[in-house]
């Protein structure tokens, strides 16, 4: 994995206390610090551990971006904030609102992850408004004393929104790249319900490309090169999945939960050839098979029916 540009720099936040699960990256400025995705408040002493070690205070931190509102990219947003209410949060302004009153954002985890929400995820503080800045995308903000561009990437979630840092030509994409660790073989697609959206999902990578970054950084895990190779792959393995998944709700003799099971089985199994079971297993504690089947399945039926 390449090491990002001078200014930039990742934190590991060991979630599930496994290495190479979610990344938090640091931006250096001459007006202070900023972080991307500050993930989830699970892992939020691990965070502020590795922010002491490199040297780094929160009352260093102005600015959190944030890609999208998911709580292993942004849960631990309203605890940072609640306890340094200097800080500006900056996310999309589908976001903000989910934000500021995160009644809707549990409600609909919940219903994912059930009784393991706190176990994963912990707690979840509203923000107040006023530390918000909401963005649209084709933004140019500065950060930090950074020139940050931003650009509205759904496909993955609706309210997803991309970082580009001119200076280091890296982009920081969320979801929006899939998911890649480990030994890099395979990037995974992460779709997850509600909203995803496999018809914008093309636009989103476009927005990505034309900046011609030199790295992708994604939360999932960490600083990558090669742009459009790794999207050629992300979509060809959601391109098999989308198989998969048309084939399975075409099937009138199967359940719900035989569709699902299904999916995994082969879905794994394919991960499994490709990484190994070392890495086949933490590249599905850090993208769960079972979701991103609700999601394909949600979406196919809902705009396509099945």
């Amino acid at each position: 994995m390449p090491v990002l540009a001078s200014g930039l720099d990742y934190a590991d936040l060991r979630f599930l206390g496994r290495p190479e699960l979610i990344a938090t990256a640091i931006l250096h400025g001459p007006a202070g610090v900023a972080l991307v995705d500050p993930g989830p408040s699970t892992t939020l002493s691990e965070l502020e551990a590795t922010l002491d070690r490199k040297g780094i205070r929160f009352a260093d931190v102005r600015t959190l971006l944030i890609t999208h509102i998911h709580l292993d990219h942004a849960g631990a947003a309203g605890p940072i904030v609640r306890k340094h209410p200097h800080l500006e949060v900056v996310v999309h302004t589908r976001g903000a609102p989910h934000l500021v009153d995160p009644t809707k954002l549990l409600s609909s985890a919940g219903r994912l992850y059930g009784q393991d929400m706190d176990r994963l995820w912990g707690e979840v503080l509203p923000i107040a408004p006023e530390r918000i800045r909401a963005v649209e995308g084709g933004e140019t903000l500065t950060v930090v004393g950074r020139e940050i561009q931003v650009r509205y990437t759904p496909g993955h979630a609706s309210h997803h929104v991309s970082y580009f840092d001119a200076a280091s030509r890296v982009a920081f994409v969320g979801d929006t790249a899939g998911i890649r660790r480990g030994s890099g073989t395979f990037v995974l697609p992460a779709t997850p319900p509600p909203d995803v959206d496999l018809e914008v999902w093309r636009d989103g990578e476009q927005r990505i490309l034309a900046w011609d970054p030199d790295t992708l950084f994604l939360t999932h895990f960490g600083p990558w090169q090669g742009a459009r190779p790794h999207f050629q792959a992300m979509f060809e393995n959601l391109g098999a999945w989308t198989r998969i998944v048309r084939r399975l709700l075409g099937d009138p003799s199967r359940s719900g939960a035989d569709r699902e099971r299904a999916f995994i089985d082969e879905a794994y199994l394919e991960l499994q050839r490709r990484v190994g079971e070392p890495d086949a297993e933490d590249y599905v504690k850090a993208g769960a098979l079972s979701y991103s089947w609700q999601g394909l399945a949600r979406y196919w039926t809902k705009r396509h029916g099945g």
